[in-house]
């Protein structure tokens, strides 16, 4: 069955309400309307206004409540409605959810997934189109996770609202309306492990490592890069913390040169810590310096500059195009 992104996590919340009666939805407008990009659409009118949720505009009392939901039994998923909304909820997520476990010496957990669709290539407004993984992958305690695809969307979010730890859940927005043909009955026989990466194309001259609505973007240049000659393996990390640096490396060793790209700006980025963890792991394999493309350091531009400022095919060839030239 053809399925787009945002039907493939509509799927996802619908079967873990029909599975388990903890699980419950809370967020802005996903009740009624379905959300601003109608992932939950419908999921109110069949399972009810008690457990699809129309909460008030406050990201703080959303995350706050569900908090306090998991410390009695519940599985809540919250919908944080846009990448720059989720900062007033900050505190409560860094400070409470992502510490209760460590706090309490690993007798309590907060059985938490927190959506949040982020990332450019809308054509939206400030706060609308932010990438900001790193400030979560960098708080111990939590898990963070970016699906690439329908499939992973599926797989990712049953894993995580099944998981007994804190998921924060990012969504490649402009990749809601990709479609792939998903045999959702299939699917559940499947376990890969919620923090594993995955080699999306197999290649032999240069590794690039993505995630979320980068991969697209990495698979298409190394599409190009095949016309020419190269070879470009494509990594999809899925998981940015936990990373699966076991995958990245056995990549590595194979190819001996390394490309990072994520929206979000180089500076401090996910970029940079694999970045470094490759270099000191796999410095004896590497032909080159390990590269990273990204946005730049900047506020996000207005929608008729995104272009300009999200990574696409050409600014990835050019890194190729430099780490191929330098020789061992």
């Amino acid at each position: 069955m053809m399925t787009t992104f945002a039907a493939a996590l509509n799927t996802g919340m619908r079967r873990a309400l029909e599975d388990d009666p903890k699980v419950v939805l809370m967020g802005e407008d996903i009740g009624r309307l379905g959300g601003v990009f109608r992932v939950t659409d419908t999921l109110q009118k069949d399972f009810g206004d008690n457990r699809v949720i129309d909460t008030p505009l406050a990201e703080s009392g959303i995350i706050g409540t569900a908090f306090g939901m998991a410390l009695r039994g519940f599985r809540p998923v919250c919908e944080i409605q846009f990448d720059g909304f989720v900062y007033p909820a900050f505190d409560q997520i860094v400070s409470q959810v992502a510490k209760i476990h460590y706090r309490t010496e690993g007798k309590v957990r907060a059985p938490i997934t927190i959506r949040i669709p982020f990332g450019g290539g809308i054509g939206s407004v400030e706060h609308h189109s932010e990438s900001p993984e790193a400030y979560f992958a960098h708080t111990a305690g939590l898990r963070v996770v970016s699906p690439s695809n329908p499939q992973d969307a599926y797989l990712l979010l049953r894993q995580a609202i099944s998981c007994d730890d804190p998921v924060i859940f990012f969504e490649p927005k402009r990749r809601y309306w990709d479609k792939a043909d998903l045999d959702f009955a299939a699917l559940d026989t499947e376990s890969p492990s919620l923090d594993r990466a995955r080699i999306r194309r197999p290649g032999r001259d240069a590794t690039i490592v993505a995630y979320g609505g980068m991969v697209d973007t990495a698979l298409t240049a190394a599409e190009i890069a095949a016309g020419e000659g190269h070879s470009l393996e494509v990594v999809d990390l899925r998981s940015l913390s936990p990373i699966d640096f076991g995958t990245i490396e056995e990549s590595v060793c194979r190819t001996g040169r390394l490309i990072v790209t994520h929206e979000a700006p180089v500076f401090a980025g996910l970029g940079a810590e694999i970045a470094a963890r490759v270099s000191e792991r796999c410095f004896y394999h590497l032909e080159a310096p390990v590269l990273r493309v990204g946005g730049f350091d900047i506020p996000y531009p207005p929608a008729k500059l995104e272009r300009h400022h999200m990574p696409d095919p050409d600014r990835i060839l050019e890194a190729v195009d430099r780490t191929l030239a330098i020789s061992a």
